[in-house]
């Protein structure tokens, strides 16, 4: 029952990924009236399960390895991580799970002078490449898609068949990586502490960002969807595709990233190509202060949670 209270913790984090990331999986295509809020959240539960499930282990390690942990350590880092994204989410922001989570752990590992610096430094490097591929990867798939879908001279019934299916189809890849790439961000701090295989662990942090994904993503999801750039279909599609891939990729790796500098990052893409005029620089900032104090809060409140009930 000790395991299981301390458990507890980890569940809520994943419940408030769920409430914040599931706007980066299908927020373009929810915001540009293509797919329904609905039908996209009962999507992104099925997927993100089957991600954590079926490739949540490798990232698990990783995180576990970050720092020495204790369950009372595991269980503040994992409740600071899920109130810091919660409060981001109720104010609207998308913001990095993955740097919550790794600021928190990093907190008291400060404080226990207990830091693993080889595998931080390879989880900052995927930090500062996560938006840049992201950039890429849209700019890319935008002009060689575009490109071939004009070969096609499709009347707009078809093209409108066709954008419908393949936002369907990419949202469900993009909720695939989040649940693959970020499971890790739920559970990782247990890895190496509750005896259960890894699968069995992902499964259940899965499970756990599905429910976040039903119950209270809609706010972020109309913030990225709408708010930051005018997206129509065909540049939704693209953006969720491209976050997509630059997620799934960082999965294989092993090291949860941001789906939020993903999404981000690929939508910038395309406002790159369409001219920066398109952009609501002002949502921007916000989006980027958040990603700023975000590690910086949760890292601060750990290590004096640690620091008073040492």
């Amino acid at each position: 029952m000790g395991e299981l209270y301390y458990f507890s913790s980890s569940l809520f984090l994943g419940w408030s990924i769920g409430t914040n990331d599931s706007a980066n999986v299908f927020g373009t295509a929810v915001g540009s009236r293509m797919v329904k809020y609905r039908t996209a959240i009962i999507l992104c539960a099925i997927f993100v399960v089957l991600g954590a499930y079926l490739e949540g282990a490798e990232g698990i390690k990783t995180i576990g390895n970050l720092t020495g942990q204790t369950l009372k350590t595991a269980f503040i880092s994992s409740l600071v991580a899920a109130i810091t994204v919660t409060y981001m989410t109720y104010l609207g922001l998308p913001v990095s799970t993955s740097q919550a989570a790794v600021g928190a752990i990093l907190g008291i590992g400060i404080y226990n002078h207990s830091i693993n610096l080889s595998g931080l430094t390879k989880v900052f490097i995927c930090w500062v490449g996560t938006p840049i591929g992201a950039v890429i990867s849209s700019i890319l798939l935008y002009i060689v898609i575009a490109f071939f879908i004009n070969k096609l001279h499709l009347t707009i019934f078809e093209l409108d068949f066709l954008l419908r299916g393949g936002l369907v189809v990419a949202g469900c890849y993009g909720a695939y990586a989040l649940g693959a790439n970020n499971v890790a961000n739920v559970i990782g701090v247990f890895g190496n502490i509750i005896k259960l295989k890894p699968e069995i662990l992902a499964l259940i942090g899965g499970l756990s960002i599905a429910l976040g994904v039903l119950t209270y993503s809609k706010n972020v999801m109309f913030t990225v969807g709408k708010k930051l750039v005018p997206l129509d279909a065909f540049s939704a599609f693209i953006a969720i595709l491209g976050q997509a891939i630059t997620v799934h990729f960082y999965a294989k790796v092993g090291v949860p990233v941001s789906t939020s500098q993903a999404i981000i990052g690929a939508v910038l893409g395309i406002g790159l190509l369409k001219g920066m005029r398109t952009i609501n620089l002002k949502t921007l900032l916000r989006i980027i202060l958040g990603w700023i104090a975000t590690p910086l809060i949760s890292g601060i409140i750990s290590y004096i949670i640690v620091l008073i009930f040492k």
